[in-house]
């Protein structure tokens, strides 16, 4: 039985709400309301993005070309869950120096908790990715998307965790936009191919991220995930640290 009979809840509430299913996608959005999300997507705005998001942006661009495509997109998902794995570093270490103070222990490990959900999401994503370029037999040079990628998650995991310490609110600024860009990147992509519609989709990782009867569903719940994981980081700008 495919996800979409089976789903049901507004939107709204889901972003409101951040709700996450009892598989890998977050909220519970049927086939026609991702694309009510997706249309509201591509008639938003971007955010207004930062200094070091738009070098992240450029450079990406310069290494790997413009144009949408899988490969682009897997990089994209190996980068993306390096914020989530550096907050939960520094989360741990945080409680283990207040570990005398319970209830802000319990804070600090509720906000690792969510990291971690976050991180993993990120990964069924790195993984249908991977999926499907191996089955199109998608060829890939190993330097340029297996250690290139590697390099850019390494020195973006290192600007995560010093915004992290220095100051919180940047490093979930700049993962806000981060998945903005995302979000707005896989919606143009299912734009771009109409012919996705028709497309069955066939996954190992149905059973833990959800069945979807086409490519261009798949897809749109996939942006609508990093709009989810926008929206959080969003809110976590206005009260970075713990308390």
């Amino acid at each position: 039985m495919s996800k979409d009979s089976t789903d049901h809840g507004s939107s709204s509430e889901s972003d409101q709400d951040h709700g996450r299913s009892a598989v890998g996608a977050l909220g519970n959005l049927n086939a026609q309301q991702r694309k009510e999300e997706q249309s509201k997507t591509l008639s938003s705005r971007r955010r207004r993005y930062g200094v070091l998001a738009r070098l992240l942006f450029v450079s990406l661009d310069a290494i790997y070309g413009k144009k949408r495509n899988l490969s682009k997109f897997k990089v994209l998902e190996l980068v993306a869950r390096v914020p989530y794995q550096s907050w939960e570093q520094v989360a741990y270490i945080a409680i283990t120096h207040v570990s005398d103070r319970v209830a802000m222990a319990k804070r600090i490990h509720d906000r690792v908790v969510e990291s971690r959900g976050q991180q993993d999401n990120e990964q069924w994503h790195l993984l249908i990715l991977e999926e499907l370029i191996a089955d199109w037999q998608i060829k890939e040079g190993y330097f340029k998307f297996t250690v290139l990628p590697q390099f850019i998650a390494f020195v973006y995991y290192q600007v995560s965790v010093l915004l992290y310490i220095v100051r919180p609110s940047m490093s979930y600024r700049l993962n806000a936009d981060f998945e903005d860009h995302a979000e707005h990147e896989y919606m143009e992509l299912v734009a771009e191919h109409p012919e996705w519609e028709e497309m069955k989709f066939h996954s190992t990782l149905g059973e833990e991220y959800g069945h979807y009867e086409s490519l261009a569903d798949l897809f749109r719940q996939i942006g609508y995930d990093e709009r989810v994981h926008k929206l959080e980081s969003e809110r976590h700008m206005k009260e970075p640290r713990f308390r």
